[in-house]
């Protein structure tokens, strides 16, 4: 089975708010967070609870607890086989905060609309 490739969303500016998030983590959460990353490549959307749950509109998260904390990292799957990193938080409550959602979603159409970009110049230049 072929791996996916896990590639961190790049805002405009250069930010890149997911793997900010996962630096200023500590470093047992750091790894564990990583080696999220790394299951989610081996095993896509394949990959369920207790490590990933989908959320809503494509948006999965995946989930990190070590000792009363939680962290958790947004993504999205996209065409050729990428999941696309978002954003992240600690979990303080049982619900995923609305504001986190609404951030990978905008993260996300930010996402496609610079490849659709990038797919019509291609297509314009290859005519």
């Amino acid at each position: 089975m072929a791996e996916y490739q896990v590639v961190f969303f790049k805002k405009e500016n250069g930010d890149v708010p997911a793997k900010d998030f996962i630096a200023a983590l500590d470093f047992k959460m750091k790894t564990k967070v990583y080696r999220l990353l790394t299951m989610v490549s081996e095993n896509g959307p394949e990959l369920r609870e207790p490590y990933s749950k989908h959320l809503n509109d494509g948006i999965f998260e995946l989930r990190a607890q070590f000792g009363s904390n939680i962290a958790r990292v947004l993504y999205f799957f996209f065409i050729g086989r990428k999941v696309v990193v978002t954003n992240g938080f600690i979990k303080k409550t049982q619900k995923t905060p609305a504001a986190e959602l609404e951030r990978a979603n905008a993260y996300r159409n930010e996402y496609k609309q610079r490849k659709k970009g990038v797919l019509n110049e291609n297509a314009r230049q290859n005519a």
